[in-house]
């Protein structure tokens, strides 16, 4: 028998070696785990004499086990894999996911809440669309409803909150843009419909002015997720009346990037890093199709796997400690530069 104290089930999977998804999975139900698998399970809990809250375990039998998955925009490549992880998570742990888009529009994100209410579910994991929510709604949703935040931070709303370190996205992107080259100037859309681009573009200001250059943002028009053609129309004015001030552009996302790249073979512009072109794109996110665009983008990756890791087991923890963590807290991962032929 181990000599050391578990206290609860996150320190159980560490040294069992057995993962948290497994463990809820035979807790809530011994038999739905293969015979294998439980003798593991039940070897451990003798080894090091663990005994999960039987309390809280009981609690959590009386809730169904449906979890809701709410992004703002399923159409978002983005927010289609971070789904789909979130849903594969759910799945490994015993519970049945069911997945929501609110499609940018308050109105359905309120409708989907009312929702969520009435299957009464074991947790929510939401993505809020920020600037279009009603945040006095979501905090009454959340108090209500064991809720774990993600991509889109609403501060003190939520158990917790796990997203990507915006200022890592940028920075990153900014420093090797000005390294290896003029430095960029950054396009956004006037009115973002998610809060991460207004935190991307103070990251850009703050970079170019520590690295001693001028910021140049370059705010075009457009409202709502049709973010390709709100970036081409963009570029195509801006480009079109040749009123770039450098010859590198530092995209807010992928989306308004391959818009302007659209822009950019409209109007014969070459795109690229190697002498024969005339301008150099770079973006942010690592959107599902950067790589296949024509050049391929240069971006910042947002860490799916880990973000979407810790979303679940966070709400996993939340079920299983009765609805409450003990405290709130936020988690954020950095992005990971990846240099492609557009930069």
């Amino acid at each position: 028998m181990s000599k050391t104290q578990i206290k609860n089930m996150e320190e159980f999977a560490v040294v069992s070696g057995i993962s948290r998804p497994t463990l809820s999975k035979y807790f809530n139900d011994p038999a739905s785990v293969r015979v294998s698998t439980r003798a593991r399970i039940e070897a451990a809990l003798e080894q090091h004499d663990y005994r999960p809250n039987i309390f809280a375990v009981n609690q959590n039998r009386k809730l169904t086990k449906n979890i809701g998955i709410v992004v703002p925009y399923l159409a978002d490549p983005f927010f289609a894999e971070i789904a789909r992880n979130l849903e594969e998570r759910c799945i490994q742990a015993g519970y049945r996911p069911t997945l929501y888009s609110s499609h940018g529009e308050q109105k359905l994100e309120l409708e989907i809440m009312d929702s969520l209410r009435g299957l009464r579910p074991a947790g929510v994991l939401f993505a809020p669309l920020g600037r279009a929510s009603d945040r006095s709604e979501i905090e009454k949703f959340c108090k209500a409803v064991p809720t774990v935040l993600f991509d889109s931070n609403l501060d003190g709303i939520g158990e917790a909150f796990i997203g990507s370190d915006n200022f890592s996205f940028v920075s990153q992107t900014v420093e090797y843009l000005t390294r290896t080259g003029e430095p960029p100037s950054f396009f956004e859309m006037k009115t973002p419909a998610n809060p991460n681009a207004n935190k991307r573009r103070i990251a850009y200001i703050q970079m170019m002015e520590r690295l001693g250059f001028e910021p140049n943002v370059i705010k075009v028009e457009g409202q709502g997720w049709a973010f390709e053609e709100i970036g081409r129309q963009g570029a195509l004015k801006l480009l079109g009346a040749g009123n770039l001030p450098t010859n590198a552009i530092l995209c807010s996302n992928d989306r308004l990037a391959i818009g302007l790249l659209s822009a950019c073979y409209q109007l014969g512009i070459r795109v690229g890093r190697d002498k024969s072109a005339s301008l150099r794109v770079a973006s942010n996110d690592d959107h599902p199709f950067s790589r296949f665009t024509c050049p391929s983008l240069t971006t910042a990756a947002h860490d799916y796997e880990n973000v979407s890791n810790k979303s679940a087991e966070t709400l996993f923890q939340l079920i299983e400690g009765g609805g409450h963590l003990p405290e709130r807290t936020e988690t954020l991962f950095p992005a990971r530069l990846v240099l492609r032929d557009s930069a």
